[in-house]
C-alpha cells in the first residue's frame, strides 16, 4: 500500500508504550556448564485482545510475553529458504512468544506489529537511523527515528463512524454511494502473507497489480447478508471509488495498530512534516 499506515492503521492515538519495561522472568536457556535467565517483556497488544475469539489464548489479554531475540532468532531473519517461503518473521515471532499454544499468523496485523516493534527495541535498541527520502525536495539522506516514542492506537470508537460491531474480529458498514451494507472483518498475518504471495506472484508473471481489490477481497465477508463469493467479487469489482475509500478509511480508524509516524526535518530544504518510519533492511539489520 502507499504507505506503512495503509497496512498498518492510523488514528490519532494516545501516547503509550509499545512495550512494558523488559522483566527477569522464567525463559531459562542452558547447556552444559552454562545456563542463562532470557530476559522477556510484556508487550501492550494494540487490540487488548477484545477481537479474539473465546477460545484463542489472548481474547480479552492486553498484553502479550516475548524472550528477547538471540543469535538463533537472527540467523531465522538470514535463512535464505524461509526467506524465499516469505515465513522468517513468522518463524522469529513464533519463537520470541513465551506460550508456544500462540501462532503468528492468528495474530491481528496491529498486534504483530507491536510485536515485530518490540523485539527490534529489545534487540537493537530504539535508534534507529535508516535511508529517507525528503517529500518535498526528493533528497535522500540519513535519519534517526527513536522506536521508543511509537505509539500505541486501540481504534476508536466504531459508532462514530457508521459502523456496527457484530462480535469478535467482524463489524458492518453502508457504502454511501451504493448503499450496500458491507461486513468485512479485521485482518490477520495470514491474510497479510497471502496478500503479498498474490502481489508477488502478479510481479512474476508481469500482471498488473491489484492491491487495493486484493485487500478488499480479504476483508469483505458478506454483502447485503450475502456471502456467495460470487456476489462479493461483483461488489468489489464494481464498486464506485467512493465506497471504497469508505471502506478502507473505515478499516483504518478502527484497526488496533501502531502508529509509525514521527516528526522529520529535512537537511537539506529545511522541510518539516510527520513522516511515516520506513521499514528497509536497517530495521532488523542496524549494523550494515
Amino acid at each position: 500500500m502507499s504507505r506503512n499506515k495503509d497496512r498498518l492503521g492510523v488514528g490519532t492515538p494516545q501516547p503509550q508504550n509499545v512495550a512494558a519495561p523488559p522483566q527477569q522472568t522464567t525463559a531459562p536457556a542452558s547447556g552444559g556448564g552454562f545456563s542463562f535467565v532470557i530476559p522477556t517483556e510484556f508487550v501492550e497488544l494494540p487490540s487488548r485482545g477484545k477481537f479474539y475469539p473465546p477460545d484463542h489464548p489472548l481474547h480479552n489479554e492486553e498484553t502479550i510475553e516475548i524472550k528477547q531475540m538471540t543469535a538463533k532468532e537472527e540467523d531465522m531473519l538470514t535463512s535464505r529458504s524461509l526467506l524465499k517461503k516469505g515465513i522468517a518473521l513468522d518463524r522469529v515471532i513464533e519463537s520470541v512468544i513465551i506460550d508456544k499454544s500462540i501462532r503468528p499468523h492468528q495474530l491481528l496485523i496491529g498486534d504483530r506489529n507491536a510485536i515485530i516493534v518490540a523485539m527490534r527495541v529489545s534487540g537493537y535498541g530504539s535508534d534507529y537511523n535508516t535511508n529517507v527520502e525528503c517529500p518535498a525536495c526528493n533528497t535522500p539522506q540519513k535519519y534517526d527515528f527513536n522506536l521508543n516514542e511509537i505509539e500505541i492506537f486501540h481504534g476508536e470508537h466504531e459508532t462514530q463512524h457508521d459502523v456496527k460491531a457484530l462480535g469478535g474480529s467482524f463489524f458492518t458498514t453502508t457504502l454511501p454511494r451504493t448503499q450496500v451494507e458491507v461486513t468485512f472483518r479485521l485482518l490477520s498475518g495470514a491474510d497479510e502473507r497471502q496478500m503479498m504471495q498474490r502481489l508477488e506472484g502478479v510481479r512474476k508473471r508481469k500482471g498488473e497489480e491489484n492491491l487495493v481489490t486484493s485487500q478488499l477481497r480479504n476483508m469483505i465477508v458478506a454483502v447485503n447478508g450475502e456471502q456467495d463469493p460470487n456476489d462479493i467479487a461483483y461488489v468489489i469489482e464494481n464498486m464506485p471509488s467512493t465506497d471504497a475509500r469508505h471502506l478502507r478509511l473505515t478499516y483504518k480508524l478502527i484497526a488496533p495498530n501502531v502508529d509509525m509516524t514521527q516528526y522529520f526535518s529535512c537537511s537539506s530544504c529545511d522541510h518539516e512534516q510527520e513522516l511515516e518510519v520506513p521499514l528497509t533492511a536497517d530495521f532488523f539489520w542496524p549494523d550494515r
